[in-house]
């Protein structure tokens, strides 16, 4: 297993510490000899981590709806390939598919909404993925807040809650990554 999906905002959000672990997470992916795959865009902390793990050397693979590609500066022109599909159902099934664990930087609704979907889908046991939200700074205190309550009403089963690997640092994520045979050790 080599490559990594990251979910993560097309903006950079207004705390530095987002856009500085975007960077850290793309040079370590690389430096991992991990491929990275993500939404493709040249913007916000998409670009970030795609320029950072760019330029330790990494391979990145963006996915990007025919209808975003078409902005100006959205798809990012440096990547090792760019595959435009028509929508963002087909986006989000490449990605999956392309990927053999998922990460989630700090990101808005459609981080979150595909965050849950691969996450529904090992509810559902379409894969067995590793589902890594990378809480910077408590970012995601409140979703974790919400997947508790969710538990305690009874929508959300403790086996699925415990399928969300959190992890406040990086280096953290890597030692999941290694501990479910994702990557080489470092």
């Amino acid at each position: 297993m080599k490559c990594v999906t990251v979910f993560c905002g097309a903006t950079p959000g207004l705390a530095g510490i987002h856009t500085r672990a975007a960077a850290e997470l793309g040079c370590a992916l690389a430096r991992n000899g991990l491929r990275l795959v993500y939404g493709g865009a040249t913007v916000g902390l998409m670009g970030t981590l795609a320029d950072a793990a760019l330029g330790a050397g990494g391979t990145v693979v963006g996915v990007i709806p025919r209808s975003l590609s078409a902005v100006p500066e959205a798809a990012h022109p440096g990547l090792t390939e760019l595959h435009v599909v028509p929508d963002m159902h087909r986006r989000k099934a490449m990605m999956a598919e392309l990927g053999d664990a998922f990460v989630a930087l700090p990101g808005g609704v459609g981080t979150a909404e595909e965050f849950f979907e691969v996450l529904t889908w090992s509810h559902l046991r379409l894969h067995d993925k590793p589902c890594v939200l990378l809480d910077i700074d408590g970012y995601y205190r409140p979703l974790l807040a919400f997947i508790e309550h969710a538990v305690r009403e009874g929508f959300i089963d403790s086996d699925t809650a415990g399928r969300v690997i959190v992890c406040e640092r990086v280096e953290q994520v890597f030692e999941v990554l290694r501990q479910v045979g994702v990557g080489a050790s470092t």
